[in-house]
């Protein structure tokens, strides 16, 4: 993995953190869901709201599965 790599995970994970900030303040009962669960309802917020996202932003999470936003999830650093 390049230095790019790494510097776009981050910035992928940043923008799922604002997002799942989001999520769990507006649906509470989210944090005790399963990941795969919370991965699908981030999913569908980021696809909901990415055209208000910044263009650097929204090319980071054109291709953004639900199963990369779970993978993204369950890998602490």
């Amino acid at each position: 993995m390049t230095t790019a790599d790494d510097s776009n995970t981050a910035k992928k994970r940043q923008i799922i953190n604002r997002f799942l900030a989001k999520l769990t303040r507006d649906e509470p009962q989210m944090y005790y869901a399963s990941t795969a669960e919370v991965a699908r309802a981030l999913f569908l917020m980021i696809k909901e709201h990415q055209n208000r996202l910044e263009i650097e932003e929204q090319l980071l999470v054109k291709g953004l599965t639900s199963r990369d936003i779970e993978m993204i999830l369950g890998f602490h650093h």
